[in-house]
């Protein structure tokens, strides 16, 4: 799909998406991205420290642009103390990074902050390049990666909810047209008004069809639970083997891709942790550090699957350093979601990358209690895993009424 469909609409809706075209057309050359963050330690000065570079938002911009397929030219980390309104930092600074785009001939600008609609006019009309924030490359990648009916709506409506905003400045020339012989409004201004309308209208539109959406998951919930078999859900950072495991467990074939966000929808398998005891298995969207509220909200419905489980199945990669802190995301993007409480087995997944010293430093340091260590590349710890599910679903209905006693697994209790 493209980068914004608005479907049955006359006239396709791309002026706002400056990237449109520039990202999308068929070239040889990859579009190479300039990344700059903003680091609020120091006293000003700019360029690529290594020290900030390879923190885990650095890190995981870095990721983002290249599940887009961007060639990273370079990264810029402007440190500042306080931030200007026109450009976010001071106007010798951004004069600095637009040279420095021309030098390396970088096609586009993306930034690790969410720029209001006029500094990112200011930034474009400054460097002569689009610029992405942060925001608009997960909904990039998400809209890339719908492959679903679903899913495809949730993206349009995250687009939409994302653009509207940002629609005004892309008018303000023709505004300033002051048509008619009464003074009226001018030719620019009833254009904006229309094209705001048209995309309001299709926002009310997509918000009907996902809550049909969602009333058809409540009859296929409520189904699944009359039938009394319970949910386990699989829920964890992006790109950390969710749905390797669904697979590894089912027999499914979900894609997989060593990629952020590789799939987007809620698949759901039957599978059998010990012969004889039923239970459904949900792979979920994966999360990540600062998910754009549109996205959240438009995703909604497919992120609250895990909110009605019986059982969390929280995938961690034991190997990447910043286990830690994804195992704060995910704790706190299930407590918005209603799901904090829920019953969890926490799974350390991609043993096989690192060596039986390593492994058991981090088993044995104690931050995630009652986890279980596994490799669902090698198939290792697997049949642990599933004797641990059946013995955590032996009591399916006292899990489901959730008893107010227990803890927050992020408080370190485990469940029995």
């Amino acid at each position: 799909m493209g980068v914004l469909a608005v479907g049955e609409e006359p006239t396709p809706i791309v002026w706002y998406i400056p990237m449109a075209k520039k990202l999308h057309e068929t070239e040889e050359r990859a579009k190479r991205a300039l990344l700059v963050s903003i680091s609020d330690r120091g006293k000003g000065g700019r360029g690529e420290s290594p020290d900030e570079a390879e923190t885990p938002d650095g890190r995981e911009l870095r990721g983002l642009a290249e599940t887009l397929e961007l060639e990273i030219a370079g990264h810029e980390i402007v440190r500042i103390r306080e931030r200007n309104p026109r450009f976010g930092m001071g106007t010798g600074k951004a004069e600095e990074i637009a040279e420095k785009a021309k030098e390396i001939e970088a096609d586009c600008l993306v930034f690790d902050w969410d720029p209001s609609p006029s500094q990112q006019r200011n930034w474009e009309t400054l460097a002569g390049v689009p610029v992405i924030d942060r925001q608009e490359l997960i909904i990039r990648i998400f809209a890339e990666r719908a492959a679903t009916r679903e899913a495809d709506l949730q993206v349009q409506l995250a687009q939409l909810n994302y653009h509207l905003p940002r629609l005004t400045h892309k008018y303000i020339d023709l505004s300033r047209q002051r048509g008619g012989r009464y003074g009226t409004k001018g030719s620019g201004e009833t254009l904006l008004e229309t094209d705001r309308r048209k995309i309001e209208q299709r926002i009310h539109r997509l918000e009907r069809e996902i809550e049909q959406v969602i009333r058809q998951r409540r009859v296929q919930r409520r189904q699944r639970e009359r039938q009394g078999v319970p949910v386990c859900a699989i829920v964890g950072y992006t790109n950390a083997g969710k749905s390797s495991l669904l697979n590894a467990l089912t027999g499914a074939s979900v894609l997989v891709e060593d990629k952020l966000f590789a799939t987007l929808d809620a698949t759901t398998r039957r599978f059998e942790p010990i012969p004889g005891m039923p239970a459904l298995l949900t792979d979920t969207v994966g999360f990540i550090r600062r998910l754009p509220h549109s996205l959240i909200k438009a995703f909604r419905s497919t992120l609250e699957e895990a909110s009605h489980a019986s059982l969390l199945i929280h995938v961690l990669d034991i190997s990447d350093p910043e286990i830690d802190e994804y195992f704060r995301t995910t704790a706190a993007v299930l407590g918005e979601l209603g799901a904090g409480e829920i019953p969890v087995v926490t799974v350390l997944n991609k043993t096989d990358r690192l060596d039986a010293a390593q492994r058991d430093a981090v088993l044995e340091s104690g931050r995630f209690p009652g986890s279980l260590a596994v490799s669902v590349r090698d198939g290792v710890g697997l049949r642990e895993l599933k004797t641990l599910l059946a013995e955590k679903l032996k009591d399916i209905d006292s899990l489901k009424n959730r008893p107010q006693a227990n803890k927050s697994w992020m408080d370190g209790e485990t469940y029995s």
